[in-house]
């Protein structure tokens, strides 16, 4: 324990990090749903933290905030917090880079933690921010392929990225391969099971105690499913797929044809074949 912040969070980092002679973190930066970019002092919370530490950078209030989101790092108050917590204990050096879309190394950027983080993001920025002119009834995403669509917990980045550039209400088709399912394994298909019962997601959170494990992926789904309607093209179950409150979709092309079709005339589409790994923005 090395004390608490000004949210009264408080710090518990791992004892082999914080009695090192020396500590250099490692890591890669790129888009991330609610804390703006990876990398940086997230290498060291919610990374080498306690439970109780993990718990209270995710916790409900920090999560729904409206600029912990995409993109954003310096008025994000999930990046605020996570280094407020690091720095009771910070790298000696850091060493991150930047990759393509083959997963192929870009660019080194090491030294202070802080500064030599925000000169990544800044050009990770540059490079995944794609402007639009306008919202799309019709989003087709992705969540970037193997590994990154393992399941359906990852794959609510890349719908998270879609919801950015749909138009309230539209639709949004997520094609992910979930291989490893819902997961069986943390708290997030028991907590979307519960929460169906319980009469719907964010009822559910509301009637929460304390955080859970996995419980801000179920809020940020939630808030993602009541923005837009929401299909899935994957090797889940039907029975899966629904009990997370989203539509199984067994035919990619059927659907998209459907989906146009119905409409009646003809309409525009995005598709973000990269899925999370670039940050759709309409353009003010």
């Amino acid at each position: 324990y090395l004390g608490a912040t000004k949210t009264k969070g408080r710090v518990f980092l791992n004892r082999h990090y914080v009695e090192a002679d020396r500590r250099i973190v490692l890591g890669f930066i790129e888009p991330h749903f609610f804390a703006g970019f990876s990398g940086g002092a997230k290498g060291v919370v919610p990374a080498v933290a306690g439970l109780e530490t993990i718990m209270h950078v995710h916790r409900h209030g920090l999560i729904a905030h409206p600029d912990s989101t995409w993109g954003e790092i310096e008025k994000n108050p999930v990046q605020q917090e996570i280094r407020e917590m690091t720095a009771f204990c910070p790298p000696d050096f850091l060493v991150n880079v930047s990759l393509n879309r083959d997963r192929e190394i870009t660019r080194f950027f090491c030294g202070d933690y802080i500064e030599a983080h925000q000169s990544g993001c800044a050009l990770v920025g540059r490079e995944s921010t794609i402007g639009v002119n306008e919202r799309y009834p019709f989003v087709i995403t992705t969540n970037g392929g193997y590994p990154l669509d393992q399941n359906l917990y990852q794959t609510v980045k890349g719908i998270s990225a879609a919801s950015r550039i749909v138009e309230p209400g539209g639709t949004i088709l997520a094609a992910s391969e979930c291989r490893d399912g819902i997961p069986a394994h943390g708290k997030f298909a028991e907590m979307m099971s519960e929460a169906a019962e319980a009469g719907g997601i964010m009822q559910y959170i509301d009637a929460l105690k304390a955080p859970a494990v996995d419980q801000w992926q179920v809020q940020i789904l939630a808030s993602l499913l009541a923005r837009a309607k929401i299909g899935l093209y994957s090797r889940l179950a039907r029975r899966d797929v629904m009990s997370c409150g989203l539509r199984p979709v067994d035919d990619l092309d059927a659907e998209i044809r459907a989906i146009t079709g119905s409409a009646g005339k003809k309409i525009k589409i995005a598709v973000l074949p990269e899925g999370p790994l670039v940050i759709p923005t309409v353009r003010k």
